[in-house]
């Protein structure tokens, strides 16, 4: 099959053959349908996250189900799914109570090191980022990535939920769990910011405060339901979200990933209140806060792929897109195919997209 192959940081993914195994007892094969290009996977490409070469990004994906092991029951030959990072081995202690997205034992869902790999080039293995990697025209999957969805949703809509949608609408509503009527400051409007605005607005934010340097960015987290933006090419941020809310927002969220934002994104709280960090900072980087601002009961908290409990959460979220309340359609700013992919990067560093979606059909 084709995939398009990391070889190193700062190096632009190859456009390869990579073979790929046949299922085992609880494994799916996945013909790749469409799959996002996430900011996630662009950190790894830069080197601000370590990745072993060779591997095969990408982890938004959805797609038609082609093969089942022995052992799964609950997926069959074509299944419409959408595959997620959040790897559920569904019987340890973080999974027991309710939190599979922090799964302590996910290497009980991946092949041991000394057994044939999943993802193969020349006999050599090939690394499966995220246990999934979705740049490529076939995924192998434990059965515990995916869940099953209705056929009413198109798959390159459905691809957006896997990761971005699901991050950005469950750090709103299963991490931070705002208040309806709250006021809510969302730091960069990319695809995970545009899905956190419109996670406040099915929430019932009364006013949400979009943050970003780009305009078109600002004048499309508008049409997702921002009330307010702040260009903060040439704006004091903090300052001004404080001017538009008498003293601070309840709650605010930072998706991009950069120290500066997530302590700008404390700073702007008003007593009370709550920053969630969303994006992925770099290794190595803190983030600093003002000490005598937690007598003001101000907290920080981070969030992991939105809380998600990805088969209840991933249905739920077609179901405010099938009923009107959750915009999918406006965020594939852009259909490419896989050779784009290192296009699709250079677009979304440039802020020209919400998402580029990668079809394979």
């Amino acid at each position: 099959m084709k995939a398009a192959v990391f070889h190193g940081p700062k190096q632009p993914l190859k456009i390869e053959e990579v073979d790929i195994d046949e299922p085992r007892e609880h494994e799916v094969l996945v013909r790749t349908a469409a799959t996002g290009v996430c900011h996630s996977d662009l950190h790894f490409v830069e080197g601000l996250y370590p990745m072993a070469a060779p591997a095969v990004l990408g982890h938004e994906a959805a797609g038609v189900v082609e093969k089942v092991g022995s052992a799964v029951t609950y997926l069959a030959p074509g299944d419409h799914v959408i595959a997620c990072t959040s790897v559920f081995c569904g019987y340890c202690e973080e999974c027991m109570s309710g939190h599979p997205n922090r799964c302590s034992n996910r290497a009980s869902t991946q092949r041991a090191k000394d057994d044939r790999p999943r993802l193969s080039q020349n006999g050599q293995p090939v690394r499966q980022f995220a246990d999934l990697s979705t740049y490529a025209e076939k995924m192998l999957l434990h059965e515990n990535a995916l869940v099953k969805i209705t056929r009413e949703i198109p798959l390159d809509r459905a691809a957006l939920i896997g990761c971005g949608v699901t991050t950005g609408v469950g750090a709103v509503l299963n991490t931070a769990r705002i208040e309806p009527g709250s006021t809510v400051a969302v730091f960069g409007c990319g695809g995970v910011g545009i899905a956190a605005i419109q996670g406040a607005l099915i929430a019932g934010a009364r006013k949400i405060i979009a943050v970003d340097q780009f305009e078109g960015k600002l004048a499309m987290a508008k049409r997702f339901g921002a009330t307010d933006t702040i260009d903060a090419s040439n704006t004091e941020v903090v300052k001004a979200i404080r001017e538009m809310t008498d003293g601070g927002v309840d709650y605010s969220f930072e998706a991009v990933g950069l120290k500066k934002l997530a302590e700008q994104c404390y700073d702007a709280l008003r007593p009370g209140g709550t920053a969630t960090i969303i994006g992925m900072i770099p290794v190595g980087q803190k983030v600093e806060i003002d000490g005598p601002k937690l007598l003001s009961e101000r907290k920080i908290q981070g969030t992991n792929m939105g809380g998600n409990r990805f088969r209840i959460d991933m249905p739920r979220y077609i179901d405010f897109y099938l009923q009107g309340r959750l915009n999918l359609d406006d965020m594939v700013s852009k259909r490419a195919r896989l050779d784009n992919v290192n296009e699709a990067f250079q677009a979304m560093k440039a802020g020209e997209v919400a998402r580029t979606v990668l079809m394979f059909d």
